[in-house]
């Protein structure tokens, strides 16, 4: 699709997922991957709120990013558990298991306007196994 602009939320959503689940391929770079997430989907302006403080803008998605890498040592595929998206909202409810940790309760809410990214909220636990 090349009128990235134009694309609903759910279209956003849906690119951004599948994008996010590349990180588990061997052979795919962690920091490829996540620029061609935040420049398809994540607007410069971005606003993300977390237990851990108010994160603005692709750098803030970056530092989050290698946060959630780090939380995440065996960088296997999420699986989405549920998805849904109205208008210029979405939610996604999501769940992480590796050899070391698992994540049972992960949620994240969107906000997305003009075919991207511009509000976000996240919540999960990280769980050693």
């Amino acid at each position: 699709m090349d009128d990235l602009d134009g694309r609903t939320a759910r279209e956003v959503l849906d690119d951004h997922l599948d994008i996010a689940n590349t990180w588990a391929d061997e052979h795919a770079s962690f920091d490829d991957v996540l620029d061609e997430d935040l420049r398809r989907n994540v607007s410069p302006d971005i606003v993300v709120l977390i237990n851990r403080g108010v994160f603005r803008g692709h750098q803030g998605v970056r530092q989050l990013a290698e946060m959630l890498a780090e939380e995440l040592p065996g960088h296997r595929a999420f699986r989405y558990t549920h998805v849904s998206a109205e208008g210029r909202v979405a939610l996604l409810e999501w769940t992480y298991e590796d050899d070391e940790v698992r994540v049972a309760d992960g949620v994240d809410s969107y906000l997305i306007e003009d075919g991207k990214i511009v509000g976000q909220t996240i919540h999960y636990t990280v769980q050693a196994k």
